[in-house]
């Protein structure tokens, strides 16, 4: 039995469930028919139903033409409510985006800053979490960034890096490097107390990992698709809460940002009033509709499953890598009653060059990265024991 504090909510497991989870996920994934895939927080591979929804539409293009479009811009809208369903929020409040940079850049360029505001984020953000904030200098914008340990925040210095003219948090879920999953709740907290603002890089967390913005009150989020959320990549999703969208400077305006967005010669800046006005340009209409797909199976799992298979499978590699002599990096301890655990491990093999076991690993069918100077397996919900078997093997 898994039992699962998310501290907003007890989730429990059972052995059966997590079983049965994994194997019908691992159904869907033709990549285990070749590989032993451990790069979930690189690309993930495409599910069965998400290929088929992108081929779907390629040979409507290729046949149809536009006349089309009326169907793609209904399943784009279902994918926008599955994206809200899977964070608690309202689907007005989403906003379907190319990425998890664009998502970012909202917030950062959409900021009313004055000279003499700060900003605070941890220094070993993912460089998409750090670009669009230290671009925000010229604008007389202090950047404070927080010194970590393996990815780890010390929340007692994210409180004292916060003043009276701190705008904004951002950090990470889950940092990409080492894995480490951040008390989101305690670091929200922090930065109301201060009166900042929050913004959640979710990328490395959502798609296996609960989230309910109603619970954990962040004030906007990113992510894209083609990591844990197992879409394609160019499709992803931002989450601006209702109360701060009129807050923000609306950037990336376009045909498709005003209320009368299908009235093309009627000129008028009546801004639609939900997170859909910065939908400005043509959408990846194939990739919206792949990463519906995606969020569609992740969502018929059970609640919970896939953040249990994800821990019973990185618990299980972290004894078979330690038994054969690797180090783990990555934080896999409870602390002060918190699970910094998530679907990353990082490890280091002495005396071997990490980049040069990665290739003997691809020429052998394992798939795992080097981040960081060390190696790094992101495995997934479907992920088996005979997968970490096989990474073990080259060890």
């Amino acid at each position: 039995m898994f039992v699962i504090d998310w501290g907003w909510r007890m989730l429990e497991v059972d052995n059966a469930t997590l079983e049965s989870t994994r194997a019908a996920l691992r159904a869907q994934m033709p990549i285990t028919e070749r590989w032993a895939y451990f790069d979930h927080a690189a690309v993930a591979p495409l599910p069965r139903p998400t290929m088929q929804a992108i081929q779907e539409w390629t040979t409507q293009a290729g046949e149809q033409g536009d006349t089309a479009w009326p169907a793609w811009a209904k399943q784009a809208e279902a994918t926008r409510r599955d994206a809200a369903a899977l964070i608690g929020a309202d689907p007005g409040e989403i906003a379907l985006v190319a990425n998890t940079t664009a998502g970012i850049n909202l917030v950062a360029e959409g900021i009313d800053w004055r000279e003499g505001d700060n900003l605070v984020l941890p220094a070993d953000e993912y460089p998409s979490n750090q670009y669009p904030w230290l671009n925000q200098a010229w604008r007389g914008v202090e950047v404070r960034t927080l010194p970590t340990d393996r990815g780890r925040v010390d929340l007692s210095a994210l409180r004292d890096a916060c003043d009276a003219r701190t705008r904004i948090v951002s950090m990470s879920w889950v940092q990409f490097s080492a894995g480490y999953r951040h008390d989101i709740d305690a670091a929200v907290e922090i930065a109301h107390a201060a009166g900042a603002w929050f913004f959640l890089d979710a990328i490395q967390g959502l798609g296996v990992f609960p989230l309910d913005v109603r619970s954990t009150p962040v004030d906007f989020l990113a992510a894209d698709g083609h990591k844990w959320m197992l879409g394609p990549e160019g499709a992803g999703m931002a989450y601006i809460r209702r109360d701060r969208l009129e807050q923000l400077r609306p950037v990336g305006v376009g045909a498709h940002s005003v209320k009368h967005a299908h009235d093309y010669t009627r000129i008028d800046m009546d801004l639609r009033d939900t997170a859909a006005r910065y939908e400005g340009g043509s959408m990846n209409m194939p990739g919206m509709l792949g990463f519906g797909a995606s969020l569609a199976l992740l969502r018929s799992l059970p609640a919970g499953a896939a953040a249990a298979c994800v821990l019973d499978i990185t618990d299980y590699a972290v004894e078979r890598l330690q038994s054969s002599g690797a180090q783990i990096v990555s934080h896999r301890t409870p602390e002060d009653g918190r699970d910094p655990r998530s679907g990353i491990v990082s490890f280091e093999l002495p005396g071997r060059d990490p980049m040069e076991f990665r290739s003997g690993c691809l020429e052998a069918g394992v798939v795992l990265s080097c981040r960081a100077g060390r190696l790094r397996i992101a495995p997934h919900a479907y992920t088996n024991r005979e997968d970490v078997d096989r990474l073990i093997s080259m060890l």
